[in-house]
This record gives structure tokens, sequence and C-alpha cells, in this order.
């Protein structure tokens, strides 16, 4: 089985390649074309149920994502500002050259961030052939990751570790939106997180006056006032 591009492979996928590999050994011949046909629709990882796969090659095997997110939107002004830096070389007895043994430069910024995140619970179960319960734990630790987990990118020169200060999490079978309208205008203000969920609170209250209420049910997470407990928003989101 060879492919051009990358995708995702499940385990199960790979244990029917290792198989094959163990059998071509022992029998000591080249594969046929059936038996490199190892890509399977059914026994799907969670990342694959989630996030797709595309094949252009082989359509049969693609995979509809259940989750899309978006890239995560500052909601103020934000300045790139420069991390100039230098490194000591100890060994250098300055005979041939008393400069630095390394200088960079580091681009970086500081925001307060919106994301959004919408999963199709149904075609989450159904990418899952069915299990239920797999889907409810797959979204409840995807939840909690977004919650309380940073990139990992820089974090020995940045720690930026961050949990969200706040979230809102919305079940319905209407049309999702996303709440991004509310930045459009970027926030001045010197309470920016406070702000930010205010404008969010109200982006909501507009959407829904105008177009009907878009969920059927929601629950919040406010650490800036104190509200909310993230068992019982997972609880809600994996119901």
């Amino acid at each position: 089985m060879k492919l051009e591009q990358i995708v995702h492979v499940s385990r199960h996928e790979i244990s029917l390649i290792k198989a094959l590999v163990a059998s071509l050994i022992d029998e000591n011949r080249e594969p046929t074309d059936d038996e490199v046909k190892l890509l399977r629709k059914e026994k799907r990882s969670v990342d694959m149920a989630m996030f797709g796969r595309m094949l252009a090659s082989s359509p049969e095997f693609n995979v509809e994502a259940a989750c899309q997110v978006s890239h995560a939107l500052g909601v103020s002004a934000v300045t790139v500002e420069s991390d100039f830096f230098t490194a000591v070389d100890d060994l250098n007895n300055k005979e041939e050259d008393a400069g630095s043994g390394h200088m960079g430069e580091q681009g970086f910024a500081s925001a307060l961030f919106y994301t959004y995140i919408c999963i199709s619970r149904d075609l989450l179960v159904k990418n899952l052939d069915g299990n239920e319960e797999l889907a409810k734990r797959a979204i409840a630790a995807f939840t909690e990751t977004a919650l309380t987990v940073s990139p990992t990118g820089k974090q020995n020169s940045f720690a930026s570790r961050a949990y969200a200060t706040y979230a809102l999490a919305e079940i319905g079978q209407k049309q999702p939106r996303s709440l991004a309208a509310a930045f459009f205008q970027p926030v001045r203000d010197s309470d920016q997180i406070a702000t930010a969920i205010t404008r969010l609170k109200q982006q909501r209250a507009s959407f829904d006056n105008v177009y009907g209420n878009c969920a059927d049910d929601y629950i919040e997470l406010n650490v800036l006032e104190n509200k909310g407990k993230k068992e019982d928003l997972l609880a809600f989101v994996s119901q």
C-alpha cells in the first residue's frame, strides 16, 4: 500500500498492515493487489471520526469530519513584538571571536482569544459505527482539552499556559452559528474579558431575536464571575 498524501490511519488498519507484513516475510513473497487494499470503513479511530479523512485516489474510504474548529481570533487589536536574545559560549577564550555564541529574534504577541467549535453528534456516532458511549467520551475529552490545554509550541520560552475564562456550550438541531461577529470591532475597553463576554452574550441574544433560538439548551462556565463547573459542562456536552 502506497499513499502520496498524509492521512489518518486507524489502529485497526495498522494491525492489518503489520499482519500482512509478517505473512509476507514468512512466505517470502510480494503482496497481491487485493492484499494491499487495507483501508477500511469500519472500526475507525476517534480522531478520524472527529476530524475526517480525505483520499483523492480512493474516495470510497473518505470520512466526513464530525468536528469543525475555527482559528483562534484575538478580540482586541494585537501588536506583534520582538524578543531579541543571545547565547553566551562559556568555552569561548576570545582569541578569535569575542562575540556571542548565538543571536536570534522571535516575534510574539499576546491577546484574549475567541474560538468556536462545532460537533455533529449524530455524524460522530455514525463515524464510530454507532458506538454512542465512545462518542460521549470523545466529546467530553475533546471539550476538556479545549478548555484546559494550550498549544505546546514555544512553551519553554513563553509559558503561555491558560485555561478558558468563559465557555458557552449549546445543544440543538438547527443550523449552527459562530459568535465571531461580536468582534467585528475590536474590544478597546480596559477590562477586555468582561467586555468580550458581554459582547458574546449580546450577539447571541441578537441572533436569537432575529432568527429564533438556535439552541434547545445551553450551559455557561464563567471564571470571572466564579460561576459554573467544568464537570457540569462536560456532562452537558456528552449527554
